[in-house]
């Protein structure tokens, strides 16, 4: 993510001043900023140096970084970039950042948790690179690179990469897949 997307604040800036119920002005008052900046700033219309922007997040009561990662979670057109690490651990990486209703996590490298998942919604598995085989409904599926297999929510399965170098995404819509390690910034423990 570049520095001018980073600072794509206002949508945070905006719903952050309304849920304290405060005006513009109020925010101008305590940021030393003006009221048109801050507007400006709301629609986007001018992105905030990272002084401006740490005077507006103490005029609304938090950080700069929390105003910052709220922002993130608001994104509508977001790219992910190869070899972006979020720290979701050894091997696994989230593709769509932010809370949205679709869950897209790659997988890299020899993955296999050992245990059985269970969601309540639809999941996609795609084969980006190498093979891996997965066991649902007492059946065994052996996928290649670019095979896809589908399971409908409630499905009990298990999978595990079968050679290295295996790159798997896995795609399900939001809160209908169990995540471990799950935290508030959404990035992913091990799904399946």
């Amino acid at each position: 993510m570049d520095d001018k997307e980073t600072l794509r604040v206002g949508t945070a800036v905006r719903r952050r001043r309304k849920s304290l119920a405060l005006t513009l002005a109020t925010v101008a008052a305590r940021s030393g900023l003006s009221v048109p900046f801050l507007s400006q700033i709301e629609n986007e219309r001018a992105r905030p140096s990272t002084r401006s922007l740490e005077r507006v997040a103490e005029a609304l009561e938090t950080t700069a970084a929390e105003l910052t990662a709220a922002a993130d979670l608001g994104r509508t057109v977001d790219v992910v970039r190869a070899g972006e690490d979020d720290g979701g651990g050894a091997g696994v990486r989230c593709v769509v950042r932010g809370r949205h209703q679709l869950r897209a996590t790659e997988y890299t490298g020899e993955q296999d948790t050992g245990r059985e998942f269970q969601h309540h919604g639809d999941e996609l598995m795609y084969i980006a690179e190498g093979a891996a085989e997965v066991e649902a409904e007492g059946r065994a599926y052996r996928l290649e690179r670019g095979d896809t297999l589908f399971l409908s929510g409630g499905v009990p399965h298990r999978w595990r990469a079968t050679e290295p170098g295996t790159r798997i995404l896995v795609v399900a819509a939001a809160g209908t897949v169990g995540h471990e390690g799950d935290g508030p910034d959404g990035r992913p423990g091990h799904d399946g």
